[in-house]
């Protein structure tokens, strides 16, 4: 009878034999250790050990890229190889268990003193695996039916300055930014529940302005509370927002876990816009840590429907077709066998976006399914922030008619304007 798998594909570097390695990774991670212990039957390994599928050898090079006090003591030197290792995991052995999960593909890996780096790349998941665990309950559709925006990307926007402001002043923001016309407000990562503005006083005042806004003009505005804190309050927070009449909750993925992304999807039918600050030190090393691909799948169980891929040519260091291969990550379906159901998540960019940068993004994305979060590129167009709303429906007005932004602005000025601020 076939076991149905998880496979896990990573990058290894090492001084010996990777498909030896590549061995003791799949021992070290299922039913094997170091030596063959009493009870280690052959029909034990038959139904609980790990297969390595396949191990590509790359390149050498020659010094290792981490140090390694195992290696060092037994006097191994190079060359280092390089190898792309494919290993598949007995969901039998996980079961319906997310941080199991992750501690089988991931886990002691790291540790491992024969190798010099380890990265794990992706994780692929059978349809029927992935169906037991969470899908987004709001997704795609349901944010765009949230807000009443179709065919174009959602515009946002992040409460600046990040923190220090008090409640009535977030309010007043807030209600400026609902008048500008934005579909999504969001909460910076470092305010949670300050001092100065806690959430027990934030959200009725920060709702209170969207509420009369939504009953002036027929119109929902999308605001992202972030109520990152331990489990219990997390779901007591979510609970504030949905009583206020709130559509959406912010976490920090990195920071919460996955199992508490499990428990507050469990507990609200909040939108949960997914922030993965901190990921830079699972991935900015290429020879360590945790790839996009594999991160997104994991936090993708956990229900999210909003999930952060950083901006092209914006501050932080990811290099474009990284950006662009996390956003159609996002939205491509999660099991490699897909039903049809979709279980896509929006990618949400953000970090230095203003209107010159939403044509690249677009074809980053491939599609119009992206939340565009513009900070300063809406709060600091010269002419205001509807002015800066305005520039960036324009410049996406350009896109679909095939114009070029530079000759579209002649006919409208916000987005001159920006092309003349932002842009020199």
């Amino acid at each position: 009878m076939r076991r149905e798998t998880v496979e896990a594909t990573y990058l290894i570097e090492t001084p010996l034999d990777p498909q030896k390695i590549a061995a003791i990774m799949a021992g070290e991670q299922s039913s094997g250790t170091f030596v063959k212990v009493a009870g280690e039957t052959d029909e034990l390994r038959a139904r609980a050990a790990a297969d390595v599928l396949s191990v590509e050898t790359l390149e050498s090079v020659d010094a290792p890229s981490l140090a390694s006090a195992y290696l060092e003591r037994k006097k191994v030197s190079g060359p280092w190889w390089r190898a792309r290792v494919r290993v598949a995991y007995p969901v039998a052995n996980i079961g319906s268990n997310l941080p199991t999960l992750a501690a089988t593909v991931a886990g002691n890996l790291y540790d491992l003193g024969e190798v010099t780096g380890l990265r794990l790349l992706d994780i692929s998941l059978p349809q029927a695996y992935r169906d037991r665990f969470d899908k987004p309950q709001v997704g795609i559709a349901g944010t765009r039916a949230s807000v009443g925006a179709h065919d174009r990307p959602l515009f946002g926007t992040i409460i600046k300055p990040n923190v220090g402001m008090r409640a009535p002043e977030i309010a007043d923001l807030v209600e400026l930014l609902c008048n500008a016309g934005v579909d999504f407000i969001k909460d910076d990562e470092i305010c949670a529940d300050p001092d100065h503005a806690p959430l027990a006083e934030r959200v009725p005042a920060v709702m209170a302005r969207i509420r009369a806004y939504r009953d002036r003009t027929g119109r929902d505005v999308m605001m992202a509370f972030n109520i990152t804190d331990e489990t219990d309050a997390m779901r007591r927070h979510a609970a504030l927002v949905e009583r206020e009449g709130g559509s959406c909750v912010m976490t920090s993925l990195n920071w919460c876990g996955l199992s508490a992304m499990q428990s507050l999807r469990r507990a609200t039918p909040l939108a949960i816009h997914a922030h993965r600050n901190g990921f830079g030190a699972f991935a900015r090393h290429p020879l360590l840590g945790i790839g996009f691909d594999a991160y997104q799948a994991l936090y993708r169980l956990a229900g999210v429907d909003h999930m952060h891929v950083h901006g092209i040519g914006g501050k932080f260091s990811d290099q474009a077709d990284e950006v662009e291969a996390a956003a159609r990550r996002c939205l491509a379906p999660l099991a490699v066998d897909a039903s049809g159901e979709t279980d896509a998540v929006m990618p949400a960019f953000s970090s230095g976006q203003w209107a010159g940068t939403l044509p690249v993004t677009a074809r980053a994305a491939g599609s119009s399914d992206f939340l565009f979060m513009a900070g300063g590129g809406i709060l600091a167009h010269p002419d205001g922030p509807a002015a800066g709303v305005r520039s960036l429906r324009q410049a996406w007005e350009a896109l679909a008619q095939g114009e070029a932004l530079e000759t579209a602005a002649a006919a409208r000025p916000e987005l001159a304007a920006a092309l003349r601020f932002f842009g020199g």
